[in-house]
């Protein structure tokens, strides 16, 4: 049986002893956060494309609040112009 701690074991004790969560909300909470930052700028950028499409946003305003959201991300990725992130939503 492998007893070595989960990763993140530590986040996931805090979690319980600071919040309501039971052990098994708080490690999905964890992953989830994990999953998010985890994923990559082209990802990001085409996920964000659909979400605020499906709000009824047109490309301009999409592709502006997208280049407002980029620099908070927690690895953050070059300033990306209209277009390159046009063609990560586009090809």
């Amino acid at each position: 049986m492998d007893t070595r701690p989960a990763p993140h074991d530590d986040l996931v004790d805090h979690l319980v002893r600071s919040t309501p969560l039971q052990r098994g909300e708080a490690t999905r909470v964890v992953l989830d956060v994990l999953a998010y930052f985890d994923e990559t700028t082209e990802a990001f950028v085409r996920r964000r494309h659909r979400e605020l499409q499906s709000q009824g946003l047109r490309n301009d305003a999409i592709f502006e609040r997208i280049r407002q959201e980029l620099p908070h991300r927690a690895v953050t990725p070059p300033d990306l112009t209209a277009r390159q992130l046009r063609r990560m939503v586009y090809g």
